[in-house]
């Protein structure tokens, strides 16, 4: 006895039975009946995720004692000037960490310092962000070098 023979056997019941339509519910097309299962994506989110992935971060380089001495340094003497009432033209390059994976990006930004604020280890910043309007700030440990320019750069 075959496979075929014994699905005829087992529904032998319903095999000449015409198919069943509603008579209170229209009919649906092949096309609509179709599109029940095409919203259906069982890989969602799959390629977001692989884009996250190969999205490209920098690894922080730490900078050594000698480094971190003349950023010190160099922090001090900009107090003193932004202390004076001055507001030294400087060009600050940062490591901005990455929200949602290892590593960050190296990040230039050329600004007036208006304030060192030694309590909060933050530079205030001339410049105003766009979205609170309040001055921008930037933190010590986010410090990879500090180049104060001259008026004529």
């Amino acid at each position: 006895m075959t496979h075929a023979e014994d699905a005829r056997i087992v529904y032998a019941d319903i095999i000449g039975h015409e198919h069943h339509r509603s008579e209170t519910r229209p009919h649906m097309s092949m096309y609509d009946r179709a599109a029940q299962f095409s919203s259906f994506d069982a890989l969602a989110g799959y390629s977001e995720m692989i884009a996250e992935e190969a999205r490209w971060t920098e690894t922080a380089v730490e900078p050594d004692e000698s480094v971190l001495e003349q950023l010190g340094e160099k922090l001090a003497a900009l107090s003193g000037k932004a202390g004076q009432g001055m507001r030294p033209l400087v060009r600050f390059t940062l490591f901005i960490p990455d929200e949602r994976k290892a590593g960050g990006r190296y990040e230039t930004i050329l600004d007036r310092v208006s304030q060192i604020d030694t309590i909060t280890q933050r530079v205030i910043l001339e410049s105003r962000t766009e979205r609170s309007g309040s001055k921008r700030w930037i933190t010590f440990s986010s410090i990879v070098e500090i180049e104060e320019l001259s008026e004529e750069e």
